[in-house]
């Protein structure tokens, strides 16, 4: 009876999950909170939305939040909390922050909530707002590693939240005033040269409450080939091998985490964040590309380009070098992400490094492994106890003695 309970007990369980269940969120002074989203880089006089997928995300795979909940943006000035209307040059629409446009004293942190009677969830972004005059276009650009040889195919990332009638893209590189063509939302460079090398920005200009507002996004191409350029902060195009008398002896950036062929392992319908660990001489640290890949494609352009952000670029120093950490994080993994490849690449003028993680998910037929044990060994019991009772000696001389001896007794 106790085993049928607990075959019962297990298959309920089962059959209603289906899945791990997901991992407790973390509370702080009486909200839970979702893990920060990745740093938002910008630059001032443009238009910014600001918003929350890896916050929406959780709360989505979670099913803890109503579909008519609503939501409140604020950002601490030291003291309280600032909260946001509907009107003015920040503005709050529903789940998302308009910036119109954006300035460099916007720059903080912004927290999104969802509060009941019962408890209130968060989570957080931090917005940079460069001065357009001051700022390095490697704080904003996404940077894209590649081979000479390959195609190289940008497509301008980040502007599904902007309205999109009559948008007319413009491609630029580095400081030319004169635009690319096509003058489409996707550039394409074909057997890359390292004559490429460069930054390429997407301009374009949108319109919010019929007022027209400036938008771009920027990469940072740098082409490995057998002769590098020299690069600085800012990447120049050179054609020609460095002077090996000039130019110092520099180290190859080398990645500390994680290990080459390491198996990330996620349940189903859960997040996951990756960290790319580089380390490097400090005056080469600034330079330094590190950048995580989906099946060789970049993040934006892979097929997890709504559930994957990469970003949260951190350089530390350390005792006799520098650490450059680059984040990837996923907000959902489903099966489709079964052994997804994953790859973290790191470039800088000493030379270059990569390695492959593959993504795997938790074995979810563990409950029923469980249920099988345990409804076999029941069986067993069952049938080793039927096969006793079956072959069990037989007690009938013993039991004629016994009676024989009350018939002696009653007869005296």
């Amino acid at each position: 009876m106790a085993c049928a309970a607990l075959v019962l007990a297990l298959l309920f369980i089962g059959s209603v999950s289906g899945l791990p269940p997901l991992p407790p969120l973390p509370m702080k002074d009486g909200c839970y909170q979702v893990s920060p989203e990745v740093d938002v880089f910008r630059v001032e006089g443009e238009a910014v939305i600001l918003y929350f997928p890896m916050f929406m995300r959780v709360l989505k795979v979670r099913k803890i939040i109503p579909p008519t909940a609503k939501y409140v943006i604020s950002r601490s000035n030291g003291t309280e909390r600032v909260a946001y209307k509907s009107e003015g040059r920040v503005q709050q629409h529903d789940k998302q922050l308009w910036f119109l446009p954006a300035q460099a004293s916007d720059s903080g942190e912004y927290t999104c909530t969802y509060r009941n009677d019962t408890y209130c969830v968060t989570g957080s972004i931090t917005l940079h707002v460069f001065e357009s005059d001051s700022v390095s276009i490697e704080k904003l650009s996404y940077p894209w590693p590649a081979t000479e040889g390959e195609n190289v195919e940008f497509t301008c990332p980040s502007l599904s939240r902007f309205n999109k009638t009559d948008w007319l893209i413009e491609w630029y590189k580095d400081s030319s005033s004169s635009p690319l063509e096509p003058r489409t939302g996707t550039l394409t460079i074909p057997a890359v040269r390292k004559s490429h090398s460069g930054v390429y920005t997407c301009r374009l200009t949108v319109l919010i409450n019929k007022q027209p507002y400036k938008v771009s996004r920027a990469f940072t191409l740098h082409v490995q080939g057998s002769n590098p350029a020299i690069t600085t902060t800012v990447p120049k195009v050179s054609t020609s091998a460095p002077d090996s008398h000039s130019t110092p002896n520099v180290g190859p950036p080398v990645i500390v985490s994680p290990v080459n062929g390491t198996i990330f392992e996620s349940p189903h319908g859960s997040g996951l964040e990756l960290h790319c660990q580089v380390v490097i001489g400090c005056e080469e640290a600034d330079s330094t590309v590190v950048s995580w890949l989906i099946n060789g494609q970049s993040v934006e352009s892979s097929y997890l380009d709504k559930r994957a952000l990469q970003g949260g670029r951190r350089v530390t120093r350390l005792t006799t070098a520098c650490q450059v950490e680059m984040r990837l994080i996923i907000s959902l993994v489903t099966e489709e992400d079964e052994k997804t490849e994953m790859k973290c690449i790191t470039q800088s003028t000493g030379g270059r490094q990569e390695i492959v993680t593959m993504l795997q998910l938790e074995d979810s037929s563990s409950t029923w492994l469980i249920v099988a044990m345990v409804t076999t060994s029941c069986f067993l019991t069952v049938v080793s106890i039927f096969l006793y009772a079956l072959f069990k000696p037989k007690r009938k001389n013993k039991m004629d003695y016994f009676l024989a001896r009350q018939n002696s007794t009653f007869s005296v």
